[in-house]
């Protein structure tokens, strides 16, 4: 008898919901590794014991994901002791909108002259 993979295995623990677990963890890690750009780790562990004649096994499966890093704010201090997103010491523009006047627009398709029935020879 040669030995049998281990997803032979891994597929029969909890009913096979070991394996769906196994599969959802892994998931998991590859989406938080492609947002952050940092590594992952995914650990699939597998308690055995004797129990009579039989093995017990006690899986166990658990990931660590890479953390996304938070956006940060630039804000200014106030004299007051306060955080704003204006700057208090740069000077403020007026600013409003301006209406455009209205434009006729041109056809951009070619006037084609009739082309006169030619002959050729």
């Amino acid at each position: 008898m040669s030995i049998r993979p281990i997803t032979d295995t891994l597929r029969v623990l909890d009913g096979g919901a070991f394996l769906d677990l196994c599969s959802i963890k892994l998931a998991e890690a590859v989406r938080a590794v492609e947002e952050t750009g940092k590594a992952g780790k995914i650990t699939i562990t597998l308690d055995l014991k004797r129990s009579s004649s039989a093995i017990e096994v006690t899986p166990r499966v658990t990931n660590k994901v890479p953390e996304p890093k938070p956006d940060s704010s630039l804000l200014w201090a106030t004299v007051e002791g306060n955080l704003t997103e204006e700057n208090p010491h740069q000077q403020k523009l007026e600013l409003r909108p301006v209406e455009a006047p209205a434009l006729s627009l041109r056809s951009s398709t070619p006037e084609v002259a009739p082309v006169n029935n030619l002959r050729t020879g």
